[in-house]
């Protein structure tokens, strides 16, 4: 008979039960293992309860750059930390003059000797720069993308010789700047993909979007494969930025939230809001620390996050129309903030003086 071998107290329904509950502890032990066993990964201001709290912050504008016409849209930070590109302006030193009238998306070439650019029309187009002011930058033009709509972002990868595009087309993809050809595209996203910002690590491969389908999307610029998505916002994902580690990134959108997304245990761990805000996060980056999260906003504030506990620990005012991009400068001493208002703030770095507790004797 099939029982013949089996010991005392031991059935056949016995043994079934016990392989079952075997078999569901495989899978545990392995995601506990990658660290990745959802009921163990805490959100991040319980982690951090016992971490000293921030305290006072002494944070000025130092310059406010005035001379477009309309409103700024985007900005990027030069290596060197002196010079920024905001939509068709470079600090004063050159303007071009685009064939659209929205210029949605620019970039900084690693070198400094480069900046990208593109909006309504469809295209991602490099302009190599000179420091004579006289000469003719439009002449020197490059069409390296064409979009099937219009260009919401754009960034070079570690080189001047590669740039990521993203599109109204709902694509993103990777381009060769020397001969505009195509090397990869990135298709996943549902609709419009507004954000994206590619891994601070020189050897990473990855980039990170975001888009009106409220998903953000991991990439391997490989492949061209999503490896990760997240799906956790209530509307349109305005930016996205890597944790300056790259093992986490932040998200703005139209929900009034901000949220932390850890890429190791592959879920959100904080989400960045108050009642009293209501309106949409236009553009997020983190201090060069990663303890504070910048945001924009369109009731034209920017919030400044405790990226630990969860908090808000200061309101900066000063633009008077929607804040629609923001950028830490490389070495994390001031940011700057474009606004609907046509002009750019740069301030000053937070310096930060700790919370001490005052303990009695005895």
């Amino acid at each position: 008979m099939a029982t013949e071998g089996l010991h005392e107290n031991e059935t056949l329904a016995s043994l079934k039960s016990e392989a079952e509950v075997g078999g569901s502890l495989e899978p545990r032990r392995l995601r506990l293992q990658r660290g990745t066993d959802y009921g163990l990964v805490l959100p991040v201001h319980q982690v951090a309860e016992r971490v000293e709290a921030l305290g006072q912050f002494v944070m000025k504008t130092r310059r406010t750059l005035k001379g477009h016409g309309n409103k700024v849209l985007c900005m990027d930070w030069c290596k060197d930390k002196r010079r920024i590109v905001s939509s068709s302006q470079v600090c004063h030193e050159h303007a071009v003059t685009m064939p659209c009238t929205w210029v949605m998306a620019c970039a900084y070439a690693p070198s400094g000797c480069a900046i990208a650019c593109g909006g309504l029309d469809n295209k991602c187009s490099v302009y190599p720069l000179t420091f004579d002011k006289n000469e003719n930058m439009a002449a020197k033009k490059k069409s390296v993308a064409m979009h099937t709509n219009y260009l919401s972002a754009c960034s070079f990868t570690n080189s001047d010789m590669q740039i990521l595009t993203a599109s109204g087309d709902g694509t993103c993809a990777l381009w060769d700047v020397e001969s505009g050809q195509l090397l990869q595209s990135f298709h996943g996203h549902g609709a419009d993909v507004l954000c994206l910002d590619l891994a601070p690590s020189e050897t990473g491969n990855t980039f990170v979007s975001g888009g009106c389908d409220k998903k953000a999307m991991v990439w391997d610029m490989r492949s061209g494969q999503c490896v990760q998505a997240f799906e956790t916002h209530e509307s349109d994902i305005n930016s996205v930025r890597y944790y300056p580690s790259g093992d986490a990134f932040a998200s703005g959108s139209d929900d009034a939230t901000c949220r932390l997304y850890d890429l190791r245990a592959d879920r959100e761990v904080a989400i960045y809001s108050k009642e009293s805000i209501i309106f949409g996060a236009s553009s997020v980056d983190f201090s060069l620390s990663g303890r504070l999260l910048f945001a924009g906003y369109n009731d034209y504030t920017i919030n400044v996050w405790d990226v630990l506990k969860g908090s808000r620990v200061s309101i900066l005012f000063g633009h008077e129309n929607r804040v629609s991009t923001l950028r830490v400068s490389p070495d994390g001493t001031a940011f700057c903030s474009g606004s609907w208002d046509h002009t750019l703030r740069v301030r000053g770095m937070v310096f930060c003086f700790p919370v001490c507790e005052r303990r009695e004797d005895g």
